[in-house]
């Protein structure tokens, strides 16, 4: 597997929409963020995007992996590279936001984050269609961080 860095603009917008049903809101953080792509062959099996928040800290802003490859430590991989390339470039910390229940977050304090904060009624104030994950809505969002 090989990931690399791609132009905003070569973002493979369908696949980030696996983790974020809003195309407008990944279009308005792709402009000011890095992508990177993760490629077997030629076939892109999963995605990430990072953007600096200043003050010591990047934002994960979008981590997925196509279903047809889910389950086979892509996502691990990818978080990894997201880790690493933050504290390459300086951050302190490395931020992300996510549901407060579902596989998710498991998966991130896997890797070392802790939550940081608790943004109730985000999935209902900012997404035009409930979001649902195995029959429950989502309704508040939790903020994580790993520090450095």
């Amino acid at each position: 597997m090989l990931i690399k860095r791609v132009p905003s603009t070569d973002a493979p917008l369908d696949l980030l929409l696996e983790a974020d049903p809003s195309v407008e809101t990944i279009r308005g953080y792709l402009e000011n963020s890095s992508c990177y792509v993760a490629t077997i062959g030629n076939e892109t099996v999963g995605a990430y995007v990072i953007q600096p928040m200043g003050d010591g800290a990047h934002e994960l802003m979008n981590i997925a992996v196509a279903p047809a490859h889910q389950r086979k430590g892509i996502g691990v991989k990818l978080l990894n590279h997201a880790i690493t390339m933050a504290r390459e470039v300086g951050a302190q910390r490395l931020e992300l936001s996510t549901g407060t229940f579902g596989y998710q977050l498991a998966f991130y304090q896997r890797a070392g984050f802790r939550v940081i904060a608790v943004e109730r009624d985000h999935f209902l104030t900012h997404y035009d269609a409930p979001i649902y994950e195995n029959g429950i809505q989502h309704k508040d969002r939790l903020r994580l961080a790993l520090e450095y």
